[in-house]
């Protein structure tokens, strides 16, 4: 458990990190990617040529006799939510950090760029159920507020259950939102939730990955502990087979979230510890600008 001297210094740190990121690089690159994604009715106007018929008033128009159209203007300001899943699988990390590490720093980056834009940013910290719930609001201070909890917020459940977290979600966000989903992904039967959520919100998946999670390293019998559930089972390392069987559970699983993801019509990113996060963050921003 850290102390209160060593939060507040992990939180200093990542707060100028997140910060200097959220400003330098993704000030214009997070505004384009999710501009006009909240829409709201502004008035109606008599139809003009290229209107989309898609917004055509029917029941004004019958009133008066010609065509009106609905007028709708960008939203000054966007709800962000992040899930992330502080299940103890997170603690694996062999490269750089351990995944909680890099779950935090990606949040964090997020909600940088989310105060910087004015927009609200909320938080829902889950395992197999939720842990945690903070309120989508606006400003740096909110943001550090944020940053503190993703580091020192610990897991009392055991287990992951992503639908938990998207159904808390789905009931607790009233308005259309942008959310990101921050896990391992180690997890079963989330697709209805995800598919759920995605009718209305904007929901991203971040996996995240080490490369002890893609490959068992050949160091002869050794006792491995699965982090959620404490079981506890001798494995030969030292067998091709049983290294090959590991890595193809690992593709499996990466292979079920993507095609989850995309039946839902959702974004999924790939992030792995000590890969440059920044990267793949930026290319999906631009992407979305295309």
């Amino acid at each position: 458990m850290l102390t209160t001297k060593e939060i507040l210094k992990k939180v200093r740190l990542l707060e100028v990190k997140s910060r200097k990121l959220a400003t330098d690089l993704f000030a214009g690159e997070y505004h384009s990617a999710f501009k006009g994604k909240g829409m709201s009715f502004k008035e109606v106007r008599e139809y003009a040529a290229g209107d989309d018929i898609r917004f055509i008033d029917w029941n004004v128009s019958a009133r008066f006799g010609h065509p009106y159209s609905k007028v709708f203007e960008e939203e000054r300001e966007l709800t962000v939510m992040l899930l992330v899943d502080i299940s103890r699988s997170n603690n694996i990390g062999t490269v750089y950090a351990r995944k909680k590490e890099l779950a935090a720093e990606l949040a964090a980056v997020i909600a940088f760029s989310a105060v910087n834009n004015g927009d609200k940013v909320g938080v829902i910290f889950y395992t197999d159920k939720v842990e945690g719930y903070i309120p989508p609001k606006k400003g740096r201070q909110h943001a550090l507020y944020i940053v503190r909890e993703l580091i020192s917020k610990e897991p009392k459940g055991n287990g992951t259950q992503t639908t938990a977290a998207l159904r808390y979600f789905t009931n607790a966000t009233r308005q259309v939102s942008i959310a990101f989903i921050l896990s391992d992904l180690v997890d079963m039967n989330y697709e209805d939730a995800l598919r759920i959520a995605a009718k209305k919100h904007d929901v991203i998946g971040i996996k995240l990955y080490d490369k002890l999670d893609m490959e068992l390293p050949d160091i002869g019998l050794t006792q491995m502990t699965d982090a959620e559930t404490g079981v506890s089972k001798w494995v030969d390392s030292s067998s091709a087979r049983v290294r090959y069987h590991y890595q193809q559970a690992f593709f499996n699983n990466t292979n079920q979230a993507t095609q989850v993801f995309k039946k839902a019509n959702s974004d999924l990113l790939h992030v792995r510890t000590g890969d440059d996060y920044v990267k793949v963050l930026q290319r999906f921003f631009l992407s979305r600008n295309k």
